[in-house]
């Protein structure tokens, strides 16, 4: 029987991956306006954010929820931080620190896989 959390945390995965692929169009759609500038990147954060929370929903498990964002967003900032040509002064700490936290989060996965 599908769990009512499945089919919950399908649905963000969902919308996760749209805003992270058609954010304006998603914007258009759900707000019933085109996102453009610096909303863009917040979406596609937020997407990733909805794939992290709806994977660890799905799977029981936070740790990998979290991984899962902090790889990403570590990622996709530090890509945006390379093609945007614009930047805020935190872009480049919040790519240390989710790579940093990302580490962590190997680590910790590789100890509770162990026990």
């Amino acid at each position: 029987m599908v769990r009512v959390l499945d089919v919950a945390a399908f649905a963000e995965i969902a919308t996760g991956l749209a805003l992270v692929i058609l954010p304006s169009f998603v914007g258009q759609v759900l707000l019933g306006e085109a996102l453009s500038g610096a909303a863009i990147p917040t979406a596609r954060v937020a997407g990733i954010a909805l794939i992290a929370l709806g994977v660890a929903c799905w799977r029981n498990s936070g740790l990998l929820g979290m991984l899962i964002y902090s790889v990403a967003v570590a990622v996709y900032l530090a890509l945006f931080g390379l093609t945007a040509g614009s930047a805020g002064v935190l872009l480049w700490p919040a790519v240390v620190v989710h790579a940093l936290l990302s580490v962590l989060l190997v680590r910790n996965c590789m100890n509770v896989m162990r026990e």
